[in-house]
């Protein structure tokens, strides 16, 4: 029997596919929360779980990929993701009411927990080492570009046609990005050498949704016993996790690794953060169509887009220290100039920032995943990116959150909504962008030691 070709290029498209639809509506929905508040009279605090629980679901199921990818050919999982993505999808664009909402986004959310570890793997172990740096950069697109492009998504078809037209487009392209993926991906060998910890994954799921709860309602009683909650399944994991381990710690043991992973994870929070930020503050303060709201991200989605796979070019080509301090640095300028601008009003400067930021975001992002995966051993490469993609998703759900109860707290201290939500968004983009200087300044400093090893 002849052993069918693996074709990498193919393979990669097909999952990028899935995961950049996957991480589009994660955002793309945040436009809608208005009309989904109305068309299913909920509340702020319940609509935002349109975003979190996805996210959610996508880290509980990513830890899983370490032994998914062991105990399973790429072929089956590709194929149980599409399915899950495509019967989400289905559900939601034919949604009746708030909580088959959920249930759809739950599905996807598993989808993309499955589809990206699962691409990033067929990277790691299918591309040669001087193309690896380029090929994470192109894969970085669906989870540094998507965020921003979500909203205008999101913006033009709730405006012009209906919400559910955000997950009907969808189908058509996850039906594609299946036969692509069945043609290059095909049936491998694969040797059950693993079982799963589900006492770990328990501990997990509840740590997670805790936490998570918190910073959903930090404002209430609620809020402080889901911490609760999520200190007891922090501490069940660690202990089941020593058992079997369902995520390898050790990997934390290594400081430049360390070092590396926080930085991308600031990232994300921001690019999920703005993806809030920006569409609200537009629509609420400047009343502005939610068409047009979404249509401002994206020429700093296209910036970003195009600087993503060129800076993994440049690292192969001149090393890591250059890409990486231009982005940092331009990503503290962009960042900045939002608090200026955006209370100015004027649309070009607000755009000029976001752009600024995007270009920052493009050299950096996926540099600094790059060079966190490489300073660990290659047997734990799998362990590694495990580990980067959990805590991506979970971060991407707790700016979400963080970023919401930020503004709405001040939208409820002041008499004039539209104030306190400008006053709210200023003051989670000065929270934010202090973290993003700490993180920016812990990697300058690691640029000597990362030299010498």
């Amino acid at each position: 029997m002849i052993e069918k070709k693996f074709h990498v290029n193919l393979a990669v498209l097909a999952t990028g596919m899935m995961a950049f639809a996957g991480v589009l509506i994660e955002t793309a929905m945040n436009v809608t929360f208005p009309t989904l508040m109305k068309e299913f009279n909920i509340s702020t605090s319940q609509v935002q779980w349109v975003t979190t629980i996805y996210l959610l679901m996508i880290s509980i199921v990513v830890p899983l990929s370490s032994y998914l990818i062991k105990n399973f050919d790429k072929r089956r999982l590709f194929i149980a993701s599409s399915l899950f993505f495509l019967v989400g999808v289905i559900v939601n664009a034919f949604s009746i009411n708030f909580t088959m909402l959920l249930f759809g986004r739950i599905l996807q959310g598993i989808a993309t927990g499955m589809a990206l570890p699962l691409m990033f793997n067929i990277i790691l172990t299918k591309v040669p080492m001087k193309k690896r740096g380029m090929m994470i950069g192109i894969g970085n697109l669906t989870t540094s570009i998507a965020p921003a492009m979500g909203p205008t998504y999101g913006g033009i078809l709730t405006t012009r046609l209906d919400w559910t037209y955000i997950y009907l487009f969808l189908i058509p392209i996850l039906i594609l990005s299946t036969l692509i993926g069945l043609l290059a991906i095909p049936k491998e060998k694969v040797t059950k050498s693993d079982t799963i910890n589900m006492k770990a994954v328990m501990a997990l799921s509840v740590m997670f949704t805790g936490l998570l709860c918190f910073f959903s309602y930090a404002t209430s009683m609620i809020g402080w016993l889901a911490l609760l909650i999520g200190l007891i399944g922090a501490y069940l994991f660690n202990r089941f996790n020593q058992e079997k381990q369902l995520l390898n710690l050790t990997v934390f043991k290594n400081k430049t690794f360390t070092i590396y992973l926080m930085a991308f994870l600031v990232y994300q929070i921001i690019l999920l953060g703005i993806s809030f930020i920006l569409p609200n503050f537009v629509q609420i303060v400047l009343e502005t169509p939610a068409s047009n709201a979404g249509m401002m991200m994206f020429p700093g989605a296209l910036v970003g887009a195009l600087f993503a796979p060129v800076s993994g070019t440049l690292l192969d080509k001149f090393g890591f220290k250059k890409p990486i301090a231009i982005g940092s640095l331009l990503a503290v300028i962009g960042w900045s100039s939002f608090i200026f601008t955006i209370h100015t009003g004027i649309i070009p400067l607000i755009i000029a920032s976001h752009v600024i930021y995007m270009i920052g975001v493009g050299l950096a992002y996926s540099n600094v995943m790059t060079v966190g995966l490489s300073a660990i051993g290659k047997e734990l490469q799998d362990d590694g990116n495990a580990v980067f993609s959990t805590l991506q998703q979970f971060m991407g759900a707790i700016s979400t959150s963080f970023v919401a109860i930020i503004v709405g707290v001040f939208q409820k201290r002041s008499a004039d909504f539209a104030q306190g939500t400008s006053t709210g968004s200023t003051v989670a983009i000065v929270c934010l962008l202090v973290i993003l200087i700490l993180s920016v300044i812990s990697v300058f400093a690691s640029f000597k030691k990362v030299e010498k090893e």
